[in-house]
């Protein structure tokens, strides 16, 4: 069999007959061996019996879920390769054929793209088509180099084996959205085709809530990719933090007639422990996004990890450490010779201040070393 037609399924006794036939009638015209799977995620509304008249084969899946049945309906597909769509009747499953070209001229995920297929009046919503769905895909294109121009669209096809490997793990919404990012990240072979959006044909609201559904998008986004969440910026709040510190730790600066003294230098001190412990975070989520099998390895994290050992991270640690315990005797002797009375606190401040970051970042790359060798240990 060449062609699976998956098609999730909560009470659509309204659309889902439409959408199997077309499905049924778009394989064949185009002489595809094929079926049509509806996943029914609990319809009470006797959509799996109309799905069957239609000609469709009629998964149950208990697991609710917009994630769980489109991976349920997936697993149980036969066929080589698998298009997907919502039963909303949003999406024309009587033309297919675009889908079907790409899949067979050996693209492993063929995206529809509505925005250059065309956006009926009313099929979407005035602040997903302007804002949402740009910016997210546009976030998406940043982050992770997809060549996605709608990573929302529900109308995909994908070659099944490919997709069952990349271990889709999302029960809901961001099941498209992951499909995208590991697609992109694994390097599978991406493509686009110009694809129709028409109003919902149902007569009830539909399942999707703008902002709570915006946030869990970016959320997943921003999970996906600890380079942008810690990474980046821990690595300007360390710079940013390490200048200033420098520059204010030797004296005080008047910059356009502000004055920066010691208690600027204060919070230039917090922004580098704060970026720092961004840049430990970072090195911990990927570990255990590798070790769970949601990001992919490189070569370069292996040889980085070869140099970057538990070792080596106690001896830099107690380096860091003893400066810092360094400056701070210096400064207790020099209070002791004032015999433990009142101090210059701005002169003062300004050796003590950097002492105690030293100390506190030798202390988190001890025990941060501990930690990331627990996540990196082999797991049988």
């Amino acid at each position: 069999m060449e062609l699976s037609v998956v098609i999730p399924c909560l009470n659509e006794a309204a659309t889902i007959g439409a959408c199997v036939e077309a499905a049924v009638g778009s394989m064949h015209e185009l002489g595809v061996e094929g079926e049509v799977v509806v996943a029914d995620n609990g319809s009470t509304d006797g959509s799996q019996a109309i799905a069957r008249e239609h000609g469709a084969r009629v998964v149950d899946v208990a697991q609710r879920g917009y994630g769980s049945a489109l991976a349920a309906g997936i697993e149980a597909a036969r066929g080589t390769y698998v298009i997907m769509g919502d039963a909303d009747g949003t999406y024309d499953f009587s033309r297919l054929d675009g889908f079907v070209e790409r899949l067979r001229a050996g693209d492993d995920l063929v995206l529809g793209n509505r925005f250059s297929g065309g956006i009926e009046r009313g099929a979407m919503p005035f602040l997903h088509k302007y804002l949402g769905n740009p910016a997210l895909t546009l976030i998406a294109r940043r982050l992770f180099k997809s060549p996605a121009g709608d990573i929302y669209c529900g109308l995909r096809g994908f070659r099944r084996e490919a997709v069952r490997e990349l271990d889709l793990r999302s029960t809901g919404m961001e099941f498209a959205i992951e499909m995208v990012v590991k697609s992109s990240i694994h390097g599978l072979r991406i493509a686009e085709v110009p694809t129709t959006l028409s109003p919902d044909a149902r007569d009830r609201q539909a399942h999707l809530r703008t902002w709570r559904d915006g946030w869990r998008s970016l959320r997943f986004l921003l999970l996906y990719s600890p380079s942008w969440l810690f990474l980046y910026p821990g690595l300007a709040a360390m710079l940013a933090g390490t200048v200033a510190t420098v520059l204010l730790a030797l004296r005080a600066r008047t910059i356009g007639g502000v004055t920066f003294d010691v208690h600027t230098l204060l919070y230039a001190a917090i922004t580098v422990v704060i970026g720092y412990q961004a840049v430990v975070f970072f090195a911990g989520a990927r570990l255990f996004a590798i070790a769970e099998g949601l990001l992919p390895t490189s070569r370069t994290w292996e040889r980085l990890f070869r140099v970057v050992t538990l070792e080596t991270g106690i001896v830099v640690g107690f380096v860091l450490l003893a400066l810092g315990l360094a400056g701070s005797v210096y400064e207790v002797v020099h209070w002791s010779h004032r015999s433990f009375g009142p101090l210059a606190y701005a002169s003062t401040l300004r050796l003590v201040i950097p002492a105690a970051v030293l100390i506190a970042l030798g202390s988190q790359t001890i025990l941060a070393s501990f930690f990331l060798s627990i996540l990196g240990l082999r797991r049988r």
